[in-house]
């Protein structure tokens, strides 16, 4: 016999939301309304849209600005959720919202808790070389990502793997265990395992600033960074004569010679792509594209613009 169903609403962005929120339509369960974020107009929109699925389903779609009104949390204690599940929504939920269900708040956080809280994990994971990620669901409280988990799944993160093929491991991790842990959450029977507040970490969302390549890091710390945040994210970034020169794939190297060069520096092309000096190492660029211009490899990139051994990257370039 199959459970009774429970009245949900779902706080859903991004992907990861659109696939527990398919997952949750498909399965005939009753989404009383889904809240969802205006997509920002300054941001690169390459993921699925939440709103979109749920008003093809027949779903209320709500978008307020701050879901932390109290004329928000009356409208919807109004509608008298049993259960509120949060997928990728990106804003905290407060402790009056989380208050309503009697089946409390759920969350589906990107990482392996109580590590990698906050924004962005899995572009953090990458700039630090992590190995390993995953998926953890957990009750939902007041502090960001720090509540009592339910269940998580690991993903193994490839040396190759950049931004866009990790998250898409992730999403399906997270797809798999939304599905085999719901019946828990449904019955009110969801695990509780306190975290280790000794071990959390936590991290900010990143900023296309933050894509700037410090030339004096060591090659593989640059590489990380490149395949953390290259397309569809805004990409790694260097100066070119004034001009953003954004480095969207890479392969780190050790050094080929003796000599010693400032980081930055043009050591020749290689295997198609640009070899350049970091503090530790080399690292060939094997795709670049100048503000303005088209992608290329670094091999054409240097053969376009004339450049050669001991011209220089970065700022000072």
């Amino acid at each position: 016999m199959s459970q009774a169903r429970v009245r949900i609403i779902v706080f859903g962005y991004h992907t990861i939301g659109y696939l527990c929120l398919q997952e949750l339509i498909e399965r005939g369960e009753e989404v009383s309304a889904v809240v969802t974020r205006q997509d920002d107009p300054g941001e690169h929109i390459w993921f699925d849209s939440v709103a979109e699925l749920a008003r093809a389903a027949g779903i209320p779609v709500l978008q307020p600005h701050n879901p932390n009104t109290s004329a928000f949390v009356g409208l919807i204690r109004s509608l008298q959720p049993e259960l509120i599940l949060s997928f990728y929504y990106r804003r905290l939920l407060s402790k009056e919202l989380l208050a309503i269900p009697p089946l409390g708040g759920i969350n589906l956080h990107g990482s392996l808790l109580p590590k990698y809280r906050g924004r962005s994990p899995v572009n953090w994971v990458l700039v630090n070389g992590e190995r390993q990620t995953g998926v953890t669901l957990h009750h939902m409280t007041e502090e960001a990502d720090a509540g009592d988990m339910i269940a998580q799944r690991p993903v193994e993160i490839t040396f190759e793997d950049t931004a866009l093929t990790l998250f898409r491991k992730v999403a399906q991790a997270a797809l798999a265990l939304f599905r085999e842990t719901f019946p828990l959450i449904k019955a009110g029977l969801a695990p509780r395992i306190p975290q280790d507040a000794a071990q959390a970490t936590s991290y900010g969302g990143r900023r296309p600033e933050d894509g700037k390549v410090a030339w004096v890091r060591p090659a593989l710390a640059l590489y990380n960074l490149i395949r953390a945040v290259t397309a569809p994210y805004p990409g790694a970034f260097t100066w070119y004569r004034g001009k953003k020169l954004y480095v969207w794939s890479s392969r780190p190297s050790a050094s080929s010679g003796e000599e010693r060069w400032i980081p930055g520096t043009i050591l020749g092309v290689r295997d198609g792509g640009c070899v350049v000096a970091t503090g530790e190492g080399e690292l060939l660029l094997t795709r670049v594209q100048l503000q303005g211009e088209e992608m290329l490899s670094g091999g054409a990139f240097v053969d376009k613009h004339g450049l050669g051994i001991g011209d220089r990257l970065g700022e000072e370039a």
